[in-house]
């Protein structure tokens, strides 16, 4: 799942998608209305691919979590946010069996519900897809024959010119 242009902007509802940046900041548009805003560097800004989740082995990315989230949802909605908390720890240690509980608030576990709600509901919630694998042997073997050809194209004129160069100073 690729968060890479997705915004969490401090004071402003929803998420964003960062679309240009300028001298004073950048524009961002919202994934809630599709309005076009512009944020300053003084904003607090969160890009989404940078938030990780502590757990006791250390920090898991976002993305993995929303990834995980998918998969137990089949890319389907998931949990409402405006769940109890009891509910949504119960939900969020099935996702996560790992998260620490001691750093790791309700408020926490509802954003990220949230979030993945907006996600999904704009149908940003895919797989990240692996580059298609090609076939090195066909690569090679025309980039191979191509090499041969140019050298032979290129040694035979060189050998023609130190030929002529050898002959006028005789």
């Amino acid at each position: 799942m690729n968060l890479e242009k997705i915004l969490a902007i401090s004071g402003k509802p929803g998420l964003y998608v960062l679309k240009v940046q300028t001298r004073t900041g950048f524009v961002a548009e919202s994934l809630l209305d599709g309005k076009k805003i512009t944020v300053n560097l003084k904003s607090n800004v969160s890009l989404l691919s940078e938030i990780s989740i502590y757990t006791y082995e250390g920090e898991k990315p976002l993305s993995e979590i929303m990834q995980k989230i998918a998969d137990k949802e089949n890319k389907g909605p998931a949990l409402s946010h405006k769940e109890d908390n009891a509910k949504l720890a119960a939900y969020f240690k099935e996702i996560l069996p790992d998260y620490d509980e001691e750093r790791v608030y309700p408020s926490d576990i509802k954003k990220i519900l949230n979030w993945y709600s907006m996600l999904q509901a704009k149908g940003l919630i895919v797989d990240d897809v692996p580059a298609p694998e090609e076939t090195p042997t066909a690569v090679e073997e025309v980039v191979t024959d191509s090499k041969e050809t140019i050298e032979k194209e290129v040694k035979a004129p060189a050998k023609k010119v130190a030929a002529k160069k050898a002959a006028e100073k005789k």
